[in-house]
């Protein structure tokens, strides 16, 4: 998207938004809470890659942001299609979903078995991408509930639902990479 001219519009104050297809919704409509809060994840991705040290960790987050600017979009959109047919939306495929779960296994690997929940903060890195995880699973839980609303796409909640799961695990790599001692949950 080409940015041209003022970026205030104006066209919000009254509490109403415009969907990327055209029309206007409530700034509270479950579908601006869903996409809202994926975009919040993006940006705690964001500082999360900021402080990343493991050159992996930062590649991979970048790839994961560009994914989850694809869910923001396909939640921005409402049917009909978009006006412009030449103009095409990115989407979220079930080899998307496979990709993270690969992507688990191969960083799982390299870790040894959890005996109780961990406590982040171990270090900064560690701790940012937790963040993102807790974000990760509000976004979730805003699309399940736009999702009781409107028909979505259920591979965008798969690959949130997987997305949380890989951040944890890229957490634990973090701490790890920096040598840093997993706290964990004492009762």
């Amino acid at each position: 998207m080409v940015m041209e001219g003022k970026i205030y519009t104006r066209q919000g104050d009254g509490g109403d938004t415009s969907l990327f297809t055209g029309g206007k919704v409530s700034k509270i409509n479950p579908r601006i809470q869903a996409y809202g809060a994926v975009d919040e994840l993006n940006s705690a991705l964001g500082v999360a890659r900021a402080f990343a040290t493991h050159p992996d960790i930062k590649k991979l987050i970048f790839h994961i942001q560009n994914k989850v600017m694809n869910v923001a979009s396909l939640l921005a959109t409402k049917e009909p299609p978009m006006p412009h047919p030449d103009q095409a939306l990115p989407q979220i495929y079930e080899r998307d979903i496979e990709g993270l779960e690969k992507t688990i296994d191969h960083f799982s690997a390299q870790l040894r078995a959890l005996t109780s929940f961990i406590v982040p903060g171990s270090n900064k890195s560690g701790a940012l991408l937790d963040v993102a995880r807790t974000t990760c699973r509000r976004a979730e839980r805003a699309l399940v509930a736009l999702m009781y609303q409107e028909s979505i796409d259920p591979t965008l909640l798969k690959f949130l639902n997987r997305l949380s799961d890989l951040l944890f695990v890229m957490e634990r790599i973090e701490y790890q990479y920096e040598n840093a001692q997993e706290k964990l949950w004492t009762k």
